[in-house]
């Protein structure tokens, strides 16, 4: 068994607490075929990614006193395995709200690798050197983001998005038997608390009412928010509207996470000469900086993808900069809570996440209304042709009598069909009258006429 100190035990722990990112990111390539054999809407599809999101942030209430009582391996053990029977549901699911269940109880299993990672991450190490080391883990994390779209997408075009969630269930019960056999347990003994209501509630207070963990959390939550929002709908942009196949789309996903790569690897490196804070107000600037910039190019309709990937890898580097120093602030001053702690910092990431994802949901499901009412209204001013209603006649050349025909084929433009138009309502042909000398005379007066036919 590895040491707690070990470079090869952090790289466990990143492991670990990959399999969060894992189950949204591996399946992103899927979420178009998911709509199509489902028969269900973008917004439906998105769900299995806000629900997840949602069960995510309650799971952690519950994982983070259950840690800091029985300690950190037996509850993320107990989660790996609870995620792999979710994911093996999810890829046996047959409609969409069976996989949206699933995906809630996957999100119950999946939130125990996150936050209890980094409580033992703060166990192990002092608040100055969990945030380098936060940072180090968090760059190790990310290249499972960066591979993972790639092998989903080609995972779903060769044997359907199924295969991902087998996928990812074979990844929880690897990782399970890891953390059993290879990691010690981090957490000292008398540092174990008890898990009575009234002490729970009690330390959940003293959390909430400290104001550096307050501020810490909510800037957290509010980067991986907007982080989130363009996970959520980021497949749908780049595969659907700006047409790029399934498999190159871990590709450009591989470039955005290139960005928080950079981000967390500048932060360890700034980290020898500059305080956390300071790398975090630096972060937020480069963060900001790109979301404006994707802002004003989707303004000015500059529809490319490298017009939202640059952008986009610009915000992760800001947010490889911002998140390991919002963690690790958040829980320097609870060394002996640091489950709880952790637990309340992902409630309120995750409901930030969800709250972002179903604003998403929101707009682009109004997005689609409005425009589907004024196509609506566009036909109905064209069939109409100026508020007018025109049914064209068509004749039948053939018969010898159309006149004595009962009805007549028409074409209305508003209905786009053959309709039957009465007799009463088509138009009636007058019969030519016969040329011949004396019709030709007929306006002419009487007396005129018979001038006229008068022998001389």
């Amino acid at each position: 068994m590895l040491t707690l100190t070990s470079v090869w035990t952090t790289i466990l722990l990143a492991a670990a607490v990959a399999l969060g990112p894992l189950a949204t990111d591996m399946y992103l390539p899927a979420l178009p075929q998911i709509g199509s054999d489902f028969g269900t809407g973008t917004d439906q599809v998105q769900l299995t990614l806000s629900l997840y999101m949602v069960g995510f942030a309650i799971a952690q209430l519950i994982c983070g006193p259950l840690a800091d009582r029985f300690g950190r391996k037996p509850i993320m053990i107990g989660g790996f395995v609870l995620f792999a029977i979710a994911s093996i549901g999810c890829a046996l699911a047959s409609n969409i709200e069976t996989l949206i269940l699933c995906r809630f109880l996957q999100a119950l299993g999946g939130s125990a690798g996150p936050v209890l990672g980094r409580a033992a991450i703060r166990d192990i190490y002092t608040p100055c050197e969990a945030a380098k080391i936060l940072a180090i883990l968090a760059s190790i994390m990310a290249l499972a983001p960066a591979v993972a779209p790639t092998i989903g997408g080609l995972l779903t075009a060769s044997l359907g998005w199924s295969s991902v969630f087998l996928a990812l269930g074979g990844y929880a019960l690897v990782m399970a038997v890891v953390v059993a056999f290879g990691i010690p347990e981090p957490m000292r003994p008398e540092h174990r608390q008890s898990l009575k209501i009234c002490s729970l509630l009690r330390n959940y207070r003293i959390i909430a009412k400290d104001i550096s963990f307050l501020g810490y959390t909510l800037t957290n939550a509010l980067i991986f928010s907007g982080l989130f929002a363009f996970l959520s709908g980021s497949s749908f942009v780049l595969i659907d509207f700006l047409g790029v196949p399934t498999e190159q789309f871990g590709l450009y996903f591989a470039c955005m996470v290139a960005g928080y790569i950079v981000g967390n690897l500048t932060s360890v490196r700034l980290g020898r000469r500059l305080v956390p804070d300071q790398i975090l107000v630096r972060g937020l600037i480069i963060a900001v900086a790109g979301g404006s910039l994707m802002a004003v190019l989707a303004l000015s309709e500059v529809f490319n993808v490298w017009a939202v990937i640059l952008p986009q890898a610009l915000f992760m580097i800001g947010t490889g900069m911002v998140l390991p120093q919002t963690m690790a602030g958040a829980l320097a001053n609870f060394p002996t809570m640091a489950g709880s702690a952790s637990a309340l910092l992902g409630f309120i990431q995750m409901t930030a996440a969800a709250a972002a994802g179903a604003l998403e949901q929101h707009r682009d499901v109004g997005r689609r209304r409005g425009a589907k009412v004024e196509a609506q209204k566009a036909d109905r001013h064209a069939a109409r042709g100026g508020h007018q209603r025109r049914i064209t006649a068509i004749s039948d050349a053939a018969s010898p009598n159309p006149r004595r025909r009962t009805t007549a084929r028409a074409i209305d433009p508003r209905r786009r069909r053959q309709v039957r138009v009465p007799a009463h309502r088509r138009p009636r042909r007058r019969a030519p009258e016969p040329r011949d000398e004396r019709s030709a005379l007929a306006p002419l007066p009487r007396a005129l006429r018979q001038t006229r036919h008068r022998p001389t």
